[in-house]
Order: C-alpha cells, then sequence, then structure tokens
C-alpha cells in the first residue's frame, strides 16, 4: 500500500503567548500544496520493521516519524505485524513546509487502512498530535486556520487555485527550536482569519510570518529570496513556518532567473 504525503504552506505565523507548559501559542493558516513525498508499506523481508529513505535527504532512519507513527500504533494494536517501510523523500526536511509531519500522518492512515483497525476520526487525530504539532493538519489536507500549538484546526474555504506558487528552499536547515529563541510573543492588532479573508492583494502590507525578522537576521539570503520574488511581481511572498523555505503568490507566469547558478531546490506549481 502506498501514499504520496504532500507539503504545506503557511498564510502567516502569529506567535501570540507563551503557555506555562512552555509551547507558544500560535495562529497560522495551513494550505496544502503539490510538492509529494512516496510512502510505501510492504510485508517485512526480515524478522523486524525497517526502514528506508531515497531521495532528498536520504540518511539516519531510528528517529524518523514513520517508524515513531508505526511503533505509537504498536503499543496499542500488538497485533500488528513487523512490516517494510520505503520512504523516497522529495520535500526537503528543515524547511518550514511540514514534510516530516506529512509523512507521519500518512503513516497512521496507511497502517489503520491495511490491517483495518477501524480507528475512529477523532483517535486518529490524537495519535497524530502525539507525533506532532502539524500532523494533524495533514490528516484533514485542507485551508486550515491553526491555533493553540497548530493542532486546533478550523477549515475555512480559502483558494489560491487562480495563481501559481514559487517554492524555493536554498539547502539552510532551520531548527525550530532555536528559531523560537529569536521570538518575542506579541498578541497582533490584527489575526489572521481576518486578513486571510481580504483580498490577496491586500496580504503584502498585513498579514505577517514572526519568524521572519530573526530567521533573516541569522541568513540574509532567505531575506534576499522573499524580495527577489517581489520584484519578479509576487502578489505576495513570505517565509513558510520556522523557515527556511520561501514563497511567491503569482498571477502570472514566471521565469525565475535568479535562480539559475544556483543549486537551490524550487518548484513552480499550479495552487490547488
Amino acid at each position: 500500500m502506498i501514499a504520496f504525503p504532500n507539503c504545506k504552506i503557511n498564510l502567516g505565523l502569529n506567535i501570540l503567548t507563551r503557555m506555562e507548559n512552555g509551547f507558544h501559542e500560535l495562529e497560522t493558516f495551513f494550505y496544502p500544496v503539490n510538492i509529494h513525498d512516496a510512502l510505501e508499506i510492504l510485508p517485512a523481508k526480515i524478522l523486524a520493521t525497517e526502514l528506508m529513505v531515497t531521495g532528498i535527504n536520504a540518511g539516519e532512519t531510528e528517529n524518523n516519524i514513520c517508524l515513531k507513527a508505526y511503533r505509537l500504533l504498536k503499543k496499542d494494536y500488538p497485533q500488528l505485524p513487523e512490516i517494510s517501510i520505503h520512504l523516497h523523500k522529495a520535500i526537503p526536511l528543515g524547511a518550514g513546509l511540514g514534510g516530516g509531519s506529512a509523512d507521519g500522518a500518512a503513516m497512521l492512515r496507511l497502517i489503520n487502512n491495511k490491517f483495518n483497525l477501524n480507528i475512529e476520526e477523532n483517535r486518529l487525530f490524537g495519535y497524530a498530535s502525539m507525533l506532532g504539532s502539524d500532523c494533524p493538519f495533514f490528516l484533514i489536507n485542507k485551508p486550515c486556520l491553526a491555533a493553540g500549538r497548530g493542532e486546533k484546526l478550523t477549515p475555512l474555504a480559502v483558494s489560491l487555485s487562480s495563481y501559481k506558487l514559487v517554492i524555493i528552499n536554498p539547502g539552510i536547515h532551520v531548527n525550530t527550536g532555536d528559531a523560537y529563541q529569536g521570538i518575542k510573543p506579541v498578541m497582533p492588532k490584527k489575526r489572521i482569519q481576518e486578513i486571510i479573508m481580504q483580498p490577496t492583494a491586500t496580504w503584502k502590507a498585513e498579514l505577517k510570518n514572526d519568524f521572519e525578522n530573526s530567521i533573516f537576521d541569522k541568513h540574509p539570503v532567505i531575506k534576499n529570496l522573499k524580495e527577489q520574488l517581489y520584484s519578479e511581481g509576487a502578489v505576495y511572498a513570505s517565509m513558510t513556518g520556522s523557515g527556511s523555505t520561501v514563497y511567491g503568490i503569482f498571477k502570472h507566469n514566471i521565469n525565475p532567473q535568479f535562480l539559475s547558478g544556483t543549486d537551490y531546490f524550487y518548484k513552480i506549481i499550479e495552487a490547488t
């Protein structure tokens, strides 16, 4: 059985408060994007569950979220057999695109369906929350306002289907924990839900990502990419999540000559 987990971008991201448990309360808008990994589960080749990772960022597998998802379900469903997992990565890691979270959510669904566990949706969301704050979104996989740590989700009818997206990752790995060190929580004058329902042309002036200032200071190349997207005519451009990926929303076709000669990961895709 195979799945093709897709990534997401954040349309705005506000860090509101630091909670007593040490986590930060945030608000953001998750938008699914058609860049996909491939995840397959097969009968075990040996008497143990194993994972093979290919594609970009292939390497150490022991702490991979797909294995964590399998082990999480195995605790409650000991009848689960050993399996062989193949994950082919096309979504950059540590990039603010949620590729790891998408893989984890897809693994939960694959196991649930493959082995007829009949886990109800709300319980599946509970397992996803244990894996990571972004994981529940990928079970819904529709445009959603996110609150709390990102796990409180409200689907909203927001569409970018008339636009093209340019997604650029310069190969810089941003540690999320480190990114939070540069954040001073503040309540915005205008909330993301209100801004996101306005015409896209108004977003540039009002829709912000609170991680940008500290990340741009550490990695000016990311700031430069955002500025270049605007110079190419983007209606809106931003860093997604805690970086390092940036994206631009365009009404027209774009040929990003400024990327020639770089080894940056980039995609030009139709928004859905």
